[in-house]
C-alpha cells in the first residue's frame, strides 16, 4: 500500500513546519488561546436565534447576533451539507469506533437548519442540511445505539428537543418508517430521563437545566425564572458555562448578566462560539503542547513549547477555591498536564500541585458518577502518575484511584486506553507511541463540553496530523535504509548465519531507533544496534554453544585484546567486537577529541568475564549467594555496556572516571539492576528446567516455606523501588554526575529492556514483536480523510413518509403521511445576503400543519415551547 507521504523530503517537512509555526505562534505573547478551540455550530445556532429588541416598531424581527448567523452560512460542509466535525481526520483503524462525533454533527445540523428556517434565509444551505439529516439520521442512530439499546443521554435530550422545535416552526423532514421507529425509541428514552431526573441535581455532569434550550415546556415550573437566575454563574453570568443554555436563559429572563456573557462570548471568540465558555486558557496552551508532543512533533516546536512550560512554571501552585465542577475538572486537567511536563524537564514540582483532588470528596464523587464525561481528565491524572519518585504516596493513591475509574469506563476497550493500562509508560517506545496518537482521533482533546469533548480546531489539528504523518513516514524510510546497511554489516562479519543462538538484527535496530529521539537515532542507531546484536550472539555462545575451554580462550582474548589464536565462533565474535570498539572510539575521537579505547575495552572485558563466570557456575553446579549472583548478573545483562559506550558520543564533558569499574554512577548501577531482575522474572521457569539459577529461584531457595509467587512478588517490589529511584536520577538535575544527554541514553536503554520483558520475554520470541516492527518501520500511518457513514439514498420509488413528533408528556406518537408527489422544501430566501423576512405577528399566529393519516390524531405540543419564540 503506497502512502501519500512516502515522497516527503526533509526540505518539504521543514517548509510545512514553518507554515504551521506561523499559524500556531505558541510563543506569541498576544496569542489568543480560543483560536485553537473547535467552534460549536450547535451553540452558534442558538445565539443566532436570539431576537433583537425591536425599538423601531416596524414589527420585523432581527437576530441580535447576526454574526453567528453569518458564521452558520459560511461554515457548512459544502459537499455533504452538515455542520460540525464529521468527516475530519479519522484513522482507518478506528473508523468504527463510537466516538459520538456523528451524533454531535447530527444535532448541530438540526440546530443550524432550524436557525436558517426561523430567519427565512439561506435556501440552498437549508436544503443541503435537510438532505443530510434525511439521509443520515437512520444510519447514525443505528450505529450509535449502545449494547442495551440506549443512546448517550445528551443526544437523547438534544435530538428530541430540536426535532420538536423544528416542528414548532413548521419545518418537517422525510424519513423512512424504519427510521421513525428508531426515533420513537429515542423519544421513549427521553421520557424515562425526564421522569428520573430533577431539573437541577448533582448527579450528572450537566443537569437537565444545562439543556434549557431544548427542554419541553412540560418541565417549566412557576418559579423557573428564579431557578435560572439562581443557577447563573456568579462571576460570568452563564448557565453552566453553556452558550446555548445561556442564550435560552436570556430569551426567558432578559437577564443583563446573561446578555453580557453572550456578548463577551461573541466578542472573545470571533472565529466561532465554542460549546463551553469560558475555558481555562492555560489548559488550552498546555493541551496544544501535549498534542504536539504526543504526535512526535516536539523537536520542531522546542522553543515554543519551552515558552509555554516556563509560563506555567512561573505561576507556581494555585489555591484551589470552590468553583463549578467543570472548572475544577479543567483545573485538574491543567495541573496534571503541567506536573508531567515540568517533571519531564527537570523542574521541582510537588505531587500536591494536582493531587489536591484526593482530599476533595465532592470532586471525587462527581468523577465517580460521571466517569465517561471526565474520562480524559482522569486519564491525564493517571498519565501524570507515571513519573513517580520514591516516597510519593499521594501519586500512588492517585494512580490506584484513577486506574480503578478508567477500568469502569465505557472507553476501556479503546486501543489507546488498553495500551495505557496494560503497558507501563517506561516500557513504551517513543516512535510507536507517536503513531498511536497520530492515529487516535481523540488525541486533539482540549476540554469537556456539555455534549461532547472539545477538540483542537480542525484547521490546526488537520495540519498537525498531516505533518505528523509525513514526518513519521519520512523517518520510516530512513530507518529502513539504515536497517539494510546494518544487515550488510552483520553479513560481513558472519553473525547472521553463525549457526546457533538468536538472530536479532531487526529486533535490535527496531528497539534502538524507536526508543531514541530521531536525531539521536540517526546519530547512533546503527552502532547501538551492532552492540546489541553482538551481545546477543556472544551471550548465546557462552550460554549454550561454547565449551569451557573455548569460552576461556575468548574471554582471555578480550581481556588482552589479542584474538590471533582464536578459531571458529570465538574468532567471529572477537573480530566483530573489535570493529565495534574501533567505530565507537573513532566516532568519539572525531566528535570530542577523546580517545576512549582503554575504557571501552575494560567495559567489554568485564562483560565477557561475567558471562564466563555464569557458564562456570552452570557447568560446575555452583550455587552462588544472592549477593554474589546479583553482583555478577548486573554486569552480564550488559545494559551498561550499551549505555556507557553510547553516552560517550553525546557529551564532550562526559566524566571518563564514570567508565571505570567500581566507579559507575548510581544511575548506571540502577540501570544494571532493573533489566537483570526483569529478565529473571520472565526466564526463571526455563532456567529452572535447565538447572540454572536466577534471583527468583535463589530468593525462594534461601527463604524456607516460600512459594514461587511470593518470590516473584518480592523481586517485583525491588524492581518497583529501583525504578522510582532510577526515574528520579534521570529527571532531577544534581543527583547524578552524568550530563543530561547521557541520562537520557540511560533512560532509553532502560525503556528497551522494560519493553522486552513486560509481562513476558518478547526478545526471545520470534513473533511477539513482528507487528510492532511492521508499524514502526514499514506500514503507512492509518490517517485518511474519511466520511464514517456512507449516505443512504433517498427513496426514489414508491411512497415517502413525513415524520411529525408529538406530545412530550405522552408516548412519542409519530404520524406518517403517505404521498406520491415530490416533497416540497420550505420556501426561504434564495439569496445568501442578510435578508430577514420573519415577522413577529406571523410567527405568533402561524398554525402548525397537521397531516392526517389512518391513525387516531393526538393533540399537538403546546404553543409555548421554546424561548426563541417569545
Amino acid at each position: 500500500m503506497k502512502s501519500p507521504y512516502s515522497s516527503s523530503s526533509s526540505d518539504d517537512l521543514h517548509d510545512l513546519v514553518n507554515e504551521i509555526k506561523r499559524e500556531v505562534q505558541l510563543s506569541n505573547i498576544n496569542l489568543d488561546p480560543y483560536s485553537f478551540v473547535s467552534p460549536s455550530a450547535y451553540d452558534a445556532a442558538w445565539l443566532s436565534m436570539i431576537e433583537e429588541d425591536n425599538d423601531v416598531g416596524d414589527g420585523e424581527l432581527r437576530p441580535m447576533f447576526g454574526e453567528c448567523l453569518d458564521w452558520i452560512m459560511c461554515n457548512q460542509n459544502a459537499g455533504e451539507g452538515f455542520w460540525g466535525n464529521s468527516g475530519g481526520y479519522t484513522p482507518v483503524a478506528d473508523a468504527g469506533d463510537k466516538d459520538e462525533e456523528d451524533l454531535y454533527t447530527l444535532a448541530s445540523t438540526l440546530a443550524c437548519v432550524v436557525a436558517l428556517h426561523k430567519w427565512n434565509i439561506g435556501c440552498l444551505h437549508l436544503h443541503a442540511g435537510k438532505r443530510y439529516i434525511e439521509r443520515r439520521t437512520e444510519m447514525i442512530i443505528r450505529k450509535y445505539s449502545n449494547e442495551d439499546g440506549s443512546y448517550p443521554r445528551w443526544f437523547v435530550i438534544k435530538f428530541t428537543g430540536i426535532i420538536e422545535l423544528a416542528q414548532q416552526l413548521g419545518l418537517h423532514f422525510v424519513f423512512s418508517s424504519r427510521c421513525i421507529e428508531m426515533i420513537k425509541d429515542v423519544f421513549y428514552e427521553r421520557q424515562d430521563i425526564l421522569k428520573r431526573e430533577n431539573l437541577v441535581d448533582d448527579c450528572n455532569h450537566s443537569p437537565l437545566l444545562a439543556y434549557l434550550e431544548i427542554l419541553p415546556s412540560t418541565l417549566y415550573v412557576e418559579n423557573l425564572e428564579d431557578i435560572i437566575i439562581k443557577s447563573l454563574g456568579n462571576i460570568d453570568g452563564s448557565l453552566f458555562q453553556s452558550p446555548s443554555a445561556t442564550a435560552s436563559a436570556f430569551m426567558l429572563t432578559r437577564n443583563p448578566k446573561c446578555l453580557a456573557y453572550l456578548q463577551n462570548v461573541v466578542q472573545r471568540c470571533p472565529n466561532g462560539v465554542p460549546q463551553k465558555y469560558p475555558l481555562n486558557e492555560e489548559l488550552i496552551k498546555l493541551s496544544m503542547v501535549n498534542v504536539i508532543e504526543n504526535i512526535g512533533l516536539g523537536e520542531f516546536f522546542g522553543r515554543e513549547i519551552e515558552h509555554v512550560v516556563q509560563q506555567v512554571y512561573s505561576y507556581g501552585e494555585e489555591y484551589v477555591e470552590r468553583m463549578p465542577i467543570s472548572c475544577l475538572a479543567d483545573k485538574l486537567h491543567k495541573d496534571s498536564l503541567a506536573f508531567r511536563m515540568l517533571r519531564m524537564r527537570g523542574h521541582t514540582v510537588s505531587p500536591r500541585s494536582f493531587c489536591w483532588f484526593l482530599n476533595d470528596q465532592e470532586t471525587r464523587n462527581h468523577f465517580e458518577r460521571n466517569i465517561d464525561s471526565f474520562f480524559f481528565v482522569i486519564l491525564s491524572v493517571y498519565r501524570a502518575t507515571d513519573l513517580m519518585f520514591p516516597g510519593e504516596h499521594e501519586l500512588e493513591e492517585a494512580r490506584e484511584y484513577t486506574r480503578h475509574l478508567l477500568e469502569q469506563s465505557r472507553f476501556i476497550n479503546k486501543k489507546m486506553v488498553k495500551h495505557e493500562l496494560s503497558t507501563p509508560w517506561i516500557a513504551r517506545l517513543k516512535h510507536l507511541d507517536h503513531r498511536m496518537w497520530i492515529e487516535d482521533k481523540n488525541s486533539t482533546f482540549l476540554s469537556i463540553g456539555k455534549a461532547s469533548f472539545l477538540r483542537l480546531h480542525s484547521p490546526y489539528s488537520d495540519k498537525l496530523t498531516h505533518l505528523a504523518a509525513r514526518n513519521f513516514e519520512f523517518r520510516q524510510a530512513i530507518y529502513r535504509r539504515e536497517l539494510e546497511e546494518l544487515t550488510t554489516w552483520v553479513k560481513k562479519w558472519g553473525l547472521n548465519d553463525i549457526g546457533f543462538g538468536r538472530e536479532k538484527t531487526t529486533y535490535c535496530y527496531f528497539a534502538t531507533v524507536t526508543s531514541l529521539p530521531f536525531e539521536s537515532a540517526i546519530k547512533v542507531g546503527k552502532l547501538t544496534a551492532k552492540i546489541g546484536i553482538l551481545i546477543t550472539v556472544a551471550d548465546d555462545f557462552f550460554d549454550e554453544e561454547g565449551s569451557l575451554d573455548e569460552l576461556k580462550a575468548l574471554n582471555k582474548a578480550v581481556t588482552r585484546w589479542e584474538g590471533e589464536e582464536l578459531k571458529g565462533y570465538g574468532d567471529i565474535i572477537f573480530r566483530a567486537l573489535d570493529d565495534i570498539v574501533r567505530e565507537t572510539k573513532e566516532t568519539c575521537l572525531k566528535q570530542h577529541g577523546t580517545d576512549i579505547t582503554e575504557q571501552l575495552r575494560n567495559i567489554w572485558g568485564e562483560t565477557f568475564e561475567s558471562w564466563l563466570r555464569e557458564a562456570e557456575w552452570s557447568k560446575k553446579g555452583h550455587m552462588p549467594s544472592m549477593e554474589e549472583y546479583l553482583r555478577n548478573g548486573m554486569i552480564s545483562i550488559a545494559a551498561h555496556t550499551i549505555a556507557l559506550s553510547i553516552s560517550c558520543l553525546f557529551e564532550p564533558l562526559f566524566p571518563l572516571h564514570k567508565l571505570n569499574r567500581r566507579k559507575y554512577d548510581t544511575l548506571t548501577t540502577l540501570l544494571m539492576t532493573i533489566p537483570r531482575l526483569l529478565n529473571d522474572l520472565q526466564s526463571y521457569q526455563r532456567e529452572q528446567e535447565q538447572g540454572k539459577i536466577n534471583s527468583v529461584l535463589l530468593h525462594m531457595r534461601n527463604t524456607s516455606g516460600l512459594q514461587i509467587e511470593d518470590s516473584i512478588a518480592h523481586i517485583e517490589k525491588i524492581i518497583d523501588s529501583n525504578r522510582k529511584e532510577f526515574l528520579k536520577h534521570v529527571l532531577v538535575d544534581g543527583l547524578s554526575d552524568l550530563p543530561k544527554p547521557c541520562r537520557e541514553i540511560h533512560m532509553s536503554c532502560c525503556q528497551v529492556f522494560e519493553m522486552f520483558f513486560n509481562k513476558k520475554n518478547r526478545y526471545d520470541s520470534n513473533t511477539e514483536m513482528l507487528q510492532d516492527i511492521k508499524k514502526a518501520l514499514y506500514d503507512p500511518v492509518n490517517v485518511n480523510k474519511l466520511s464514517e457513514i456512507e449516505p443512504m439514498p433517498l427513496m426514489g420509488h414508491g411512497y415517502e413518509f413525513l415524520m411529525l413528533p408529538l406530545l412530550l408528556n405522552r408516548s412519542p406518537n409519530i404520524l406518517e403521511f403517505k404521498r406520491k408527489e415530490e416533497y416540497k422544501v420550505v420556501k426561504t430566501s434564495m439569496c445568501l445576503r442578510r435578508s430577514f423576512h420573519a415577522h413577529k405577528r406571523v410567527i405568533a399566529s402561524q398554525p402548525l400543519k397537521i397531516f392526517s393519516s389512518q391513525r387516531n390524531l393526538v393533540s399537538m405540543m403546546p404553543t409555548k415551547f421554546s424561548p426563541c419564540f417569545y
